[in-house]
């Protein structure tokens, strides 16, 4: 048994089974492939493989238990190498980070700023997508750092990290009816509702909220972008409920919010990333200043 012969197994998970993919992957013939699988098996005593004449179908119980094993060693193996070039030199690197639109542009720009600062050297790649989504490309390694509101709680795999708390608001124009008299979810229900995306920025303390009181809320438009909401609240299509944090005072002159953190629970935002995994250093002060950036919303 050596190291290849367990990368082998890696990609070829990774291929769907697919010798020539497989092959093309490793930079070696396809029949080298099957001889480093014979032998692997041989040596194991029993097959790692369910075949169809000379394709392979999908692992045996006994190969899904061992690409358990193959998992943590390929883990080991990345972090040998980060810890490696964290050592050579702390200020090189990429840093990926994973996150929603609401918090890329109304968060993230403090913390990103001060970063760079002090690690210039340092690129960084931000993705944005579904919470789903999110988690996937941290277990994937596409992602360092997740930055969302939604989903990472559930998932055992991941180290979680608070960052803050956030309350929603409604937005609406600034002679519409809801902007006198006090607000309820009553009164807020007998108007459409533009907000975000099943799944996104909170939604389902949104949906929470209108279910504890009997109320049903009639989504007309359901967005993942905040600044798609806002266009077409001041298009008249309806109501606003959006993260507090994302109306600007100068840019949103023409619209008036409308605190709803007595009304609807506060929702928080988190960091996360794999455990077991090495985090550069400057992977971590990253992660420090986005608990400074927290911390400095609330002052």
């Amino acid at each position: 048994m050596n190291l290849s012969q367990i990368e082998l197994l890696r990609v070829l998970h990774e291929t769907d089974f697919n010798l020539s993919k497989a092959a093309e992957k490793m930079h070696i013939v396809q029949s080298a492939v099957s001889r480093q699988l014979q032998l692997f098996e041989n040596e194991l005593g029993s097959p790692l493989f369910e075949r169809k004449g000379k394709k392979l179908q999908g692992m045996t119980p006994l190969g899904l238990k061992i690409m358990e094993e193959v998992a943590v060693i390929n883990r080991a193996k990345k972090n040998i190498q980060t810890l490696a070039s964290d050592y050579l030199d702390s200020n090189q690197g990429t840093l990926h980070i994973a996150t929603t639109h609401t918090q890329a542009k109304y968060f993230l720009t403090t913390p990103i700023r001060r970063f760079k600062e002090k690690y210039p050297g340092v690129k960084i790649y931000m993705v944005q997508a579904s919470p789903e989504q999110l988690i996937d490309q941290i277990h994937s390694r596409t992602a360092d750092i997740a930055i969302c509101t939604e989903k990472v709680d559930e998932d055992a795999n991941l180290v979680i990290k608070t960052c803050y708390e956030w309350s929603h608001a409604a937005v609406i124009p600034q002679d519409h009816p809801l902007s006198q008299g006090e607000i309820t979810l009553e009164r807020l229900a007998a108007y459409p509702i533009l907000t975000y995306s099943f799944g996104f920025t909170g939604r389902s303390n949104i949906e929470s909220a209108f279910k504890s009181v009997g109320v049903d809320l009639d989504i007309t438009l359901a967005a993942t972008d905040t600044d798609v909401i806002k266009t077409y609240v001041r298009l008249g299509m309806g109501v606003g409920l959006i993260a507090g944090m994302a109306f600007d005072p100068l840019t949103d002159q023409d619209l008036l919010a409308r605190d709803l953190s007595h009304l609807i629970s506060r929702s928080s935002t988190k960091i996360a990333y794999l455990k077991h995994n090495y985090l550069p250093q400057y992977s971590q002060h990253f992660i420090d200043e986005l608990l400074l950036a927290a911390r400095d919303m609330h002052a």
